[in-house]
């Protein structure tokens, strides 16, 4: 096998990775995009695609969304790739007195931190999107919220790279990590060994595998999420939609655990509906379950009756990277000085791209960046007692 020289490695050709390689490749840097299978094999061509502001929690993961959202317009000029971004506007909408009062306050919180949402009751919500059920009891409405196709941005990300003279290699599984007096100095693959003094880790729900490699323990669990892919059909939904159940769902285990997984519904620009999704805790089995999809068209249904006519074409599932505090782990660790972190973003991934791989791309290049990830850091896992390993390798 061959040996290389380059400035960064990138473990992890999925959406989070691509944009970290494509960002570095504008600021000239020398940098290897490794994936062990494929371009988006992994949760970034399993999922849906929604842009979506209202899901973050209000503070630095939602500054950190804002500022990405007013990047993809640039993008779908930039990269080399259709990415069928629309600014469609989202919905989240609300089915139960105890959510309506629990998103009274979400939006509170969100417009103080810039945000701009509006609560809707149900008559003004029906009028926004008519295909809504008489049930629905109102909405959040931002005009922010959009969608993009995931696996085109993934592979726009990574093709614009390589036009920038970044190497993509595919089929090359990490098998270990050089450590030269205290620091990172390899990376060996099966396609080669690389020799790198900075390393990023990037491998989504299989990160702690990579960490492992260094002798760090990675939070990192993966989190199926199931969903359903409908027959094309005439334009009836506008906005793309999520139900409060599917925040609350998000960032609290025990609701997921009662099938509390609520949902999201996007209509492509193809036609097709994305109907989705289960959060479950399973390893990391990839298969799709007869009662997880029934969940799915039951509650979807329920909240548009239209789609009880509508016919199922498929169905998938992909590994969330989910962390216990639903934030990503992003940026260098101490510890282990060249290794940084990109991983954890779960359903947040799509709409953080671009502001993930910027950032990380400028904390390499120039040891700054217009916002801190201080907050991010893998580190603040031990600071709340969690165990951190690092152990000599």
């Amino acid at each position: 096998m061959g040996r290389t020289q380059t400035d960064v490695v990138i473990i992890g050709a999925g959406i989070i990775g691509s944009s970290i390689a494509y960002h570095l490749a504008r600021l000239k840097l020398r940098v290897i995009l490794l994936e062990r299978c494929d371009i988006a094999s992994g949760s970034s061509g399993a999922c849906d695609g929604l842009v979506f502001l209202q899901s973050k929690k209000p503070g630095i993961n939602l500054q950190l969304a804002m500022e990405s959202r007013k990047r993809f317009d640039l993008l779908a000029r930039q990269l080399p790739v259709p990415i069928e971004y629309k600014a469609t506007g989202g919905m989240v909408v609300i089915e139960t007195e105890a959510e309506l009062t629990a998103m009274r306050q979400f939006v509170a919180q969100q417009r103080e931190s810039g945000l701009d949402v509006t609560l809707l009751d149900g008559d003004q919500a029906r009028k926004i999107a008519p295909h809504l059920s008489e049930h629905i009891l109102g909405a959040t409405y931002s005009p922010l919220d959009g969608q993009v196709n995931p696996m085109s941005l993934t592979f726009g990300f990574a093709m614009g790279a390589k036009a920038l003279g970044a190497r993509v290699i595919t089929g090359a599984a990490v098998r270990g990590i050089d450590i030269t007096a205290g620091k990172v100095s390899a990376v060996e693959t099966e396609a080669g060994r690389f020799e790198t003094d900075i390393v990023i880790n990037a491998a989504g729900a299989h990160a702690p595998e990579i960490g492992a490699l260094v002798g760090l323990g990675i939070p990192i669990r993966p989190r199926r999420g199931q969903i359903i892919v409908t027959e094309a059909c005439p334009p009836i939904l506008k906005h793309c939609l999520i139900s409060a159940k599917y925040i609350a769902a998000k960032f609290n285990p025990e609701i997921a655990k009662t099938g509390g997984d609520g949902v999201s519904i996007e209509q492509t620009d193809s036609g097709n509906f994305l109907l989705g999704s289960t959060r479950e805790f399973v390893g990391f089995d990839k298969r799709t379950t007869t009662d997880g999809l029934h969940r799915i068209a039951d509650k979807t249904a329920g909240i548009i009756p239209a789609l009880k006519q509508v016919n199922v074409i498929r169905a998938f599932a992909g590994l969330r990277p989910y962390t216990p505090d639903g934030l990503p782990i992003l940026g260098p660790v101490d510890a282990v000085p060249g290794f940084f972190m990109a991983a954890g973003h779960e359903g947040d991934g799509i709409a953080l791209s671009p502001i993930t791989g910027e950032l990380i791309a400028q904390m390499i290049a120039t040891g700054k960046r217009d916002i801190s990830l201080d907050d991010f850091r893998l580190s603040r896992f031990a600071d709340k007692g969690q165990k951190i390993e690092v152990s000599n390798v």
